[in-house]
């Protein structure tokens, strides 16, 4: 099984062709993505299926503004 979702998956996933579009569809599900230097968004499979190779950042905020 290859590490990253296929065009056609991608397309299943996100209901979209147009990269834009899968683009937007794919913040508005939280999945982590990137885009390659073609403009394409890239999906790695463990994002979708669930795993450990998912790292989410955080920004920094001070204690003083944290609630």
């Amino acid at each position: 099984m290859d590490l990253f979702l296929s065009p056609l998956e991608l397309a299943v996933l996100t209901g979209r062709k147009v990269k834009s579009k899968q683009v937007d569809a794919l913040r508005r599900m939280g999945i982590a993505f990137f885009v390659n230097a073609a403009g394409k968004p890239v999906v790695t499979r463990s994002a979708v299926e669930g795993g450990k190779d998912i790292v989410v950042r955080t920004s920094w905020q001070p204690k003083a503004l944290a609630k």
